[in-house]
């Protein structure tokens, strides 16, 4: 059975888009796959242009509050996709983006670049998937 959902907490997406999360439940567990996460407050607007500490900052949050509403942790990522505007900036997303995961068991992880993302400026876009 999937359930696909758009928690509270985290802005929702615009209408008739895509959901933020998608549970999948398997025998004794659950799949959650995220869709990738953008720095925008509940007005759609960018959370620190320019700033990819602040962005990645809030994404973090994002996907926490999410996992959270699907009672799982960051501990339960077993994937993680990034996509980055930049790659020279790459260390200032790391950063942000150890303070979340545990150095003891890291995702499996992909990181690429893009030329632009749908929200113009932001400077990443992040998604997940979990498994409870």
């Amino acid at each position: 059975m999937t359930l696909f959902d758009n928690p509270l907490g985290v802005p929702a997406p615009p209408p008739g888009r895509y959901s933020h999360v998608a549970r999948i439940d398997l025998a004794g567990a659950r799949l959650l796959i995220l869709s990738g996460q953008i720095a925008t407050d509940e007005d759609g607007k960018l959370i620190g242009p320019d700033d990819m500490t602040a962005q990645a900052t809030a994404i973090f949050e994002q996907i926490g509050t999410i996992l959270a509403a699907h009672g799982a942790t960051f501990e339960h990522i077993v994937n993680i996709r990034t996509y980055l505007t930049d790659m020279d900036r790459i260390s200032e997303y790391a950063q942000a983006r150890r303070k979340r995961l545990s150095a003891d068991a890291l995702p499996t992880s992909t990181t690429v670049e893009v030329s632009r993302l749908a929200v113009p400026g932001a400077l990443l876009e992040v998604e997940v998937t979990a498994v409870v």
